[in-house]
């Protein structure tokens, strides 16, 4: 039996046991002698009625001549009787011998208990202290481990100061700019021998200088445009995607994201947001594709971060809408026809409650219902690009985070009624009811439709209408940067859908990120030229410190089984 255990009940059990033994043992010994004595009388008995037989026998041998056969009779019966009296004997003898011995062997049993039993004890009383040196020792380790998890969320929370205060002095807007290569489509009714060469129209006009700056070159023009990072045509998509990843940490710390793509038909927009997942074959099973663009990369990286919070705290939806001849269309709704538009809530936000939003818990889930959008997205060939994209495409995931204890210290010694709150540049508004204070912050996505010439693109129709919506809002986009960044009273958000849907990103309170897609050739260089100025009014635009989303118990967490529901996060 092991050691540490009681072995008091046991030892008392095992002494119960040899005492009914002993009683049975007893009983039996009774039994035997009952049993011999009666044999005795018998044996008596026996040999009196061989005296009488053989006293019988006398006279009757005196009297009659005995037969051979009945005198060997006699002898035999003689004979068995002596030998059953022998084994009673022996059987006597073999009985009292273990009586003797039984009270030899039970106290050897006992005494061999008693040492166990002290053994036991000893060993028990020593396991006793080290429980309670083990038990002193787990209580020290509780009090270190809750300090140390103290000091890590003062560590968390300094990390999220410094790594928000980081992204602000970066700026938060802030533009890139990314040159493709040439590619065959570049040649216009031209050798493609001729392809970049000097004086064709696939001429090499727009330069990498160095990872900040773009410069355009041609005879009539010589200017250079600064960035915050530029990507030269041989750079793949994991550069780009290294410039993206710390905004995602933003996002999980409360700040919303929106990252865009900009520039002209075919400069590589939508290869830079989805790139490998662009295509009709795509098959979520697969390994990771390492041509695969920022709307995949953010996604897997999102989960990662959400995987190393605890369980339960975040849940993540996601949207997909185009915004297709200044009409806002839900490509994840059954009818994808439908026009929705932006409502503005009494707290100031922007919404589209009839919006479909589909709870996802992987990276192949966001990506299948992305691909899902992308089949019904409008597209057309036209004499730049084989598949010019027709409609501004968005894809919004709304995390939402049960509200860590800090908030609740932070706001519980707030005066009641107090609902604006500004600590350290966090400004926002609080809700305070019986529901569990949740924070919604969302990543928007958004790969533009292609500004292009229409002479150019050879357009005609409902194609030509639909290129001329195109750059009435693209216009309208920076028509609004421009009102930004000259402090102007008013900002056309309401000219356009497109610049209505995405105001909280471009002037509200989001990190915002403009790639801009430029083609390197002659071909294109007006389109190249509007798309680097377009750039560097962003860039010019000057806001405020990003505010971070603060609880709200007014908003509930999406049940786990919820199909779909309206976003009420696309503000």
């Amino acid at each position: 039996m092991p050691l540490g255990l009681d072995k008091t009940k046991f030892l008392a059990n095992k002494a119960r046991e040899l005492e009914v033994q002993s009683r049975r043992k007893d009983e039996r010994i009774t039994l035997l002698e009952t049993e011999n004595a009666m044999l005795h009388l018998k044996l008596a008995q026996l040999r009196g009625e061989v005296t009488i037989a053989k006293k019988e026998t006398s006279e009757f041998y005196s009297d009659l001549e005995i037969s051979d056969k009945f005198k060997s009779y006699v002898i035999e019966k003689t004979n068995k009787l002596r030998k059953d009296a022998l084994n009673l004997k022996q059987e006597l003898v073999k009985l009292k011998t273990f009586v003797e011995e039984m009270p030899k062997q039970f106290a050897q049993y006992f005494n061999r208990a008693g040492t166990i039993f002290q053994h036991q004890t000893a060993a028990f009383e020593s396991r006793s202290g080290n429980i309670t040196a083990l038990a002193d020792e787990v209580a020290q380790l509780k009090n270190s481990l809750k300090e140390i998890t103290e000091r890590h969320a003062l560590e968390k929370k300094r990390r999220q100061e410094l790594h928000n205060t980081l992204m602000e002095l970066r700026g938060n807007i802030r533009v890139h700019g990314r040159i493709r290569p040439l590619m065959e489509f570049d040649v216009e009714n031209e050798d493609i021998t001729s392809l970049g060469k000097p004086g064709s129209r696939s001429e090499v006009v727009v330069h990498y200088v160095d990872d900040e700056n773009i410069c355009v070159r041609t005879n009539k023009h010589n200017k250079v445009f600064e960035y915050e990072r530029v990507y030269n045509s041989t750079e793949k998509q994991e550069a780009i995607f290294d410039e993206v990843q710390p905004m995602l940490t933003s996002l999980l710390d409360g700040y919303n994201v929106s990252i865009m793509a900009y520039g002209q038909t075919g400069s590589g927009k939508t290869h830079t947001m989805l790139g490998s997942h662009r295509n009709d074959d795509y098959n979520p099973s697969h390994d990771p594709h390492p041509d695969e663009g920022v709307i995949p990369r953010a996604t897997r990286e999102l989960f990662r971060l959400i995987e190393e919070k605890p369980v339960g705290t975040h849940s993540l939806e996601v949207s997909v809408v185009e915004v297709y001849n200044n009409d806002i269309k839900d490509l994840l709704s059954r009818d994808p026809n439908a026009k929705h538009d932006v409502v503005t809530g009494g707290d100031g936000q922007l919404s589209i409650p009839t919006v479909t939003s589909k709870p996802v818990d992987n990276v192949d889930s966001v990506m299948t219902l992305v691909q899902l959008g992308l089949k019904t997205r409008k597209e057309s060939a036209t004499l730049v690009h084989e598949h010019s994209s027709r409609s501004h495409l968005i894809v919004t995931l709304t995390v939402t985070t049960k509200a860590p204890s800090f908030f609740a210290k932070s706001f519980a010694a707030e005066p009641e009624g107090n609902t604006s709150i500004s600590k350290k540049g966090v400004v926002g508004n609080l809700q305070t009811t019986n529901q569990q204070p949740v924070v919604r912050t969302k990543l928007q996505l958004v790969d533009l439709a292609g500004s292009e010439c229409v002479g150019m693109s050879g357009v005609k129709g409902a194609a030509l209408r639909e290129a001329s919506n195109i750059n009435k809002s693209l216009s309208a986009l920076a028509d609004v940067l421009g009102a930004l960044a000259e402090h102007r009273t008013h900002v056309p958000y309401r000219n356009s859908r497109l610049t209505h849907f995405l105001q909280d990103s471009i002037g509200g309170d989001a990190k915002l990120l403009i790639l801009l897609c430029v083609s390197p050739a002659q071909r294109y260089i007006t389109e190249s030229l509007q798309c680097l100025g377009f750039g560097q009014r962003a860039r010019q635009v000057q806001r405020g410190p990003t505010k971070r989303r603060l609880p709200s118990s007014a908003e509930k967490v999406a049940p786990e089984n919820t199909q779909s529901r309206p976003n009420s996060a696309t503000r």
